[in-house]
């Protein structure tokens, strides 16, 4: 009795913690976000979402800096995501486990730890000089798309790790293929943690300064861009201007357009979750 007793207390005690390290975790984020709503909900209106900047970018609005960040999130995923998922496919069902594959783990997971800054450096001096492609949404995207490469890579294998392997035995008992049991079997039920993965990756592109500091953010173009070889604005990097180097700026406008780009992190948070959470109802373990 009086063990079934301290095992009760223990069970609390542990529950307790949990919860009070989730607030602590919690309360700050949300702390975060209730302030930014705060502030920059005041420079909300139609002007400020469609218009072009003007007067130093003290007046009008950040339609460009948000088509820019589309752009380059949109480039992205499209160098990124193919990459990423055909070489987490090759790591997990193709590759034997030896160790050039353990060798190629461990780099890919190193890379997902070198600052953005690097990446930026990297992208500058390979794609903006070398490929000669300037400073562009080209060079931004694929610039953004080798700092994502990794987080793509890994939570992709680890998706497909956990397919249980009675689905791959099954289906090539009956007469599948190794790619045709990849594609209609292990994917599909792997498909919630390949989201996750994805939606990490372009999260973080969609937010990084550095990189697209070095390769495609404009200062100040009041234009939108017309082919993928044209610099553009965009939002964290236009953040970083109004914040830093424009003097007078207006704090709502600092904070709406703080707000613009959690808006636009979290609509895509959105969008993935709806996907993930069907994909999750038809999986079957």
């Amino acid at each position: 009795m009086k063990s079934s007793h301290m095992r009760h207390r223990q069970q609390q005690f542990g529950f307790s913690l949990l919860t009070l390290m989730t607030l602590f975790t919690v309360i700050p984020i949300a702390g975060v976000v209730i302030y930014i709503l705060i502030l920059g909900t005041p420079a909300i209106n139609w002007e400020f979402l469609t218009g072009f900047p003007r007067e130093g970018m003290r007046a009008g609005g950040i339609w460009p800096a948000i088509v820019g960040t589309f752009y380059l999130t949109l480039g992205t995923s499209v160098f990124a995501v193919p990459f990423g998922i055909g070489a987490a496919i090759y790591l997990s069902e193709y590759a034997s486990d030896n160790r050039a594959t353990q060798l190629i783990r461990i780099a890919i997971i190193n890379l997902a730890g070198i600052p953005s800054v690097v990446y930026g450096l990297f992208g500058l001096g390979l794609f903006v000089l070398f490929l000669n492609f300037g400073t562009s949404i080209l060079a931004g995207s694929l610039t953004l798309s080798i700092m994502t490469l990794p987080v793509i890579i890994s939570t992709t294998e680890e998706a497909l790790r956990a397919v249980p392997q009675a689905f791959r035995t099954v289906s090539i008992s009956v007469g599948a293929t190794k790619w045709q049991t990849i594609r209609r079997i292990v994917l599909p039920q792997a498909l919630p943690g390949i989201l996750t993965g994805v939606i990490l990756g372009l999260e973080r592109a969609a937010g990084e300064t550095a990189p697209i500091l070095f390769t495609v953010a404009a200062f100040f173009l009041p234009r939108l861009p017309n082919s993928p070889l044209d610099a553009t604005m965009a939002l964290p990097y236009h953040l970083y201007v109004i914040s830093t180097q424009v003097p007078g700026m207006p704090i709502k406008i600092q904070y709406g357009t703080a707000l613009v780009l959690l808006v636009f992190v979290l609509s895509m948070n959105i969008i993935a979750t709806s996907i993930r959470s069907r994909a999750r109802a038809r999986r079957q373990w």
